[in-house]
Parts: structure tokens; C-alpha cells; sequence
């Protein structure tokens, strides 16, 4: 009874979607940071590589970056020309990938695309391996000359890094699963040629698709 006599209840309040250059309540607009971590072992080639990470993220996604050597971390942040939202995450992406080991080119395609990710496993996440067996996966992943590597690369559209034990794979999410899944397939033990046989029907039946 109680909830008649109070009358019915106001309309919702409807607002227009925020966009990215818009102030936040304050009359300010917001901003905001990212911080990627720098590898010892990956200061010297970012020093060397520095003006082709900084053009394109100050540039083309208009944000600010520097390198605070104190703390050895990469510092992204937004400015009042940044417009669109994603730039900030898809910069700290494209440094992260840099400095994980892949070429700036192909990097680079993180800021182009939107259905890119980097997948990063170790060769102990699939089969725990020790000494000289160890050193012969890893040669297995390579290859001769790195053929193994760039024939799964080719195959599937990705690329990848073999740094010691870690593998970090950039890609499509289907493309890095099935990258994944041979080069699991390698570490477990299956001869290559088989592993190309099952590649090139996969990757027939994914075009097909």
C-alpha cells in the first residue's frame, strides 16, 4: 500500500556515450598510465631500437612515452590528443612484444590489427625435460637453420620466439592454437615431418573454412 501513495517512480536518467577525448567529472580528462617492465638482457637492443618504438605510439597514437631508467620500465601515458581509447593497452602491447624478442615489423602489426595476441609458454608446461634431452628439443623446435621454425610460422600466419626454454607465439587465436599445437607435438616428441603432414591439413581445412 505504502509504495501506491508514494506515486510512480521517475524515468531513468538516459546518457549519451562517453567518448575518448571526453572530460571526466572533474572537467578534466583523464589520464592514464601504463608501465611495461624492461628485461635486463633486452636494455641494450631497446636503447638501439628506441626512435622506431617512439615514433609510431607518440605519433600515430598520440601518447607520451620515456624511459624511466630508475625503475627500468617503459612509461606510456595518455595526452588530451589521444583519441582512441585502445591506444594506451595496444602501445604497452607492441613494447611488450619488442621486448619479449620479436622483430619491430612484425610487432608493429599490434597497433594495425585488433585480433592479435602474444601467447607465451614454456617447453616444462608441456613435457618436463632436463640436460641434453632439453637441448635437443630445442633444437628440434629450431630446426636446421631455423627451418622448422619459419616452415610452422609460414604455415600458420604467426611468429615465433625461441628464447632458452620460453616460446612466445604472435598471432590470430586460431592461428597461434594451431602453431601451438605443433610445436607441442615437436617438444613431445613426433618426428617433423609428420608434424608438417598434420599442419598442412590443418591449415588446408582452416583456409577452406
Amino acid at each position: 500500500m505504502e509504495a501506491d501513495d508514494a506515486g510512480p517512480l521517475p524515468d531513468k536518467p538516459k546518457f549519451a556515450p562517453l567518448a575518448p577525448g571526453d572530460k571526466g567529472a572533474g572537467g578534466e580528462a583523464k589520464v592514464e598510465f601504463r608501465r611495461v617492465p624492461v628485461p635486463q638482457h633486452r636494455m641494450t637492443p631497446l636503447k638501439t631500437a628506441w626512435m622506431d618504438l617512439y615514433k609510431p605510439i607518440t605519433e600515430n597514437l598520440k601518447l607520451d612515452m620515456r624511459m624511466n631508467l630508475k625503475t627500468k620500465k617503459v612509461e606510456l601515458k595518455s595526452t588530451p590528443q589521444t583519441t582512441a581509447s585502445d591506444a594506451l593497452q595496444k602501445a604497452a602491447d607492441f613494447v611488450h612484444a619488442y621486448l619479449l624478442g620479436f622483430e619491430i615489423r612484425d610487432a608493429i602489426a599490434l597497433l594495425r590489427l585488433d585480433d592479435l595476441y602474444v601467447e607465451c609458454f614454456e617447453i616444462k608446461d608441456v613435457k618436463t625435460l632436463r640436460g641434453e634431452h632439453l637441448s635437443r628439443c630445442i633444437g628440434r623446435l629450431a630446426g636446421k637453420d631455423g627451418k622448422t621454425k619459419f616452415t610452422i610460422e609460414n604455415a600458420t600466419r604467426t611468429r615465433i620466439v625461441l628464447a632458452d626454454t620460453r616460446i612466445h607465439i604472435l598471432g590470430s587465436f586460431q592461428n597461434i592454437r594451431v602453431a601451438r599445437d605443433a610445436l607441442c607435438a615437436l617438444i613431445l616428441g613426433s618426428p617433423a615431418s609428420k608434424v608438417y603432414s598434420k599442419l598442412r591439413s590443418t591449415c588446408s581445412r582452416l583456409n577452406d573454412s
